[in-house]
């Protein structure tokens, strides 16, 4: 009997432990999973951090290229509009004879001025002129034809009159040169 008191006891003992040991792995288990879930809390609030990071410079980025661009090419409709400005000045500039470069002299100087103060600010303001020559190649990405005539003595392609400069704007083009085109067969 005191054998099997003893036998009942340990049986007791080892389900108490057993009871004990069931409840710490359950603590444990549930401080486990806690754990893990405040991990994947963390990964998530990660990874929305660094998208969010990657957002804002990417932001600062695409203002920081659209200032350079309104910078660059925001005056650009100004700038078509002076165009023709320059194109009657020339105009004016090549029709002078010699009888009226004596007789006015100081409006013709004064012409010329003005023509150079506004070649000047199209420089400080990034406007360049394309001139195109007569025998030049035509190039429809700097160049408009305005008609095509078969010239003796060109080859098909070749510019054979220039009727207005064009203008880049930094490296955009803001007029095509206005040409006329031989259409040579040979």
């Amino acid at each position: 009997m005191a054998e099997r008191k003893e036998n009942d006891f340990l049986d007791d003992l080892a389900e108490a432990e057993a009871e004990v040991f069931a409840d710490d792995m359950a603590e444990m288990d549930d401080a486990a999973i806690e754990v893990d879930s405040l991990r994947a809390e963390r990964d998530a609030f990660k990874d929305k951090f660094m998208r969010a990071l990657a957002d804002a410079e990417n932001a600062r980025k695409r203002g920081e290229k659209a200032r350079r661009d309104a910078e660059q090419y925001g005056g650009a409709k100004l700038s078509r509009d002076m165009l023709p400005v320059h194109d009657n000045l020339k105009r004016a500039l090549d029709t002078i004879t010699d009888e009226q470069r004596e007789a006015v002299p100081a409006l013709l100087e004064g012409i010329e001025l003005t023509m150079r103060e506004l070649l000047s600010v199209f420089k400080k303001h990034g406007i360049e002129i394309v001139s195109p020559k007569v025998g030049d190649k035509f190039d429809p990405k700097m160049h408009e034809a305005m008609f095509e005539a078969p010239v003796p003595g060109t080859k098909s392609g070749e510019i054979i009159q220039v009727s207005a400069e064009g203008f880049f704007l930094h490296d955009r083009l803001l007029r095509p040169a206005q040409v006329g085109v031989s259409s040579n067969p040979g």
